[in-house]
């Protein structure tokens, strides 16, 4: 069974730093682009960031640099490194996986859901 598990979430303060991981079970990871969305109380699901099977990386310009993502193939992980992080960044965080070609541009299709994690930053 293909699964995506989300870790990693959890209170912070502003300015504080997370490191969310998307474990990835049942199928091979190389062959499929992750992409990071989140969702925040009242507004819709959004792409924030998109790592490719060549490792070429997209983000939303609203990050002003303060994510990275990265991913090991072997461990079957894919890490969103938060840092500065402002309460508008409080959302459930989901990692995605897809994969189409042009995965990381559009951010759809996307072929499998993690359930998502919390994240609140709040002093």
């Amino acid at each position: 069974q293909r699964r995506l598990v989300e870790l990693g979430g959890g209170l912070v303060q502003p300015g504080g730093s997370l490191r969310l991981s998307c474990e990835a079970s049942g199928f091979i990871l190389d062959y499929y682009n992750i992409a990071w969305f989140r969702q925040a109380p009242g507004k819709e699901r959004e792409p924030i960031s998109c790592i490719s099977t060549d490792e070429t990386r997209d983000y939303a310009a609203s990050l002003k640099g303060r994510f990275t993502i990265s991913r090991d193939n072997e461990k079957s992980v894919v890490y969103l490194e938060m840092k500065q992080l402002e309460p508008e960044d409080t959302a459930v965080y989901f990692c995605a996986a897809g994969g189409g070609l042009y995965y990381c541009s559009s951010y759809r299709p996307t072929d499998l859901w993690g359930q998502g994690t919390q994240v609140t930053v709040s002093s």
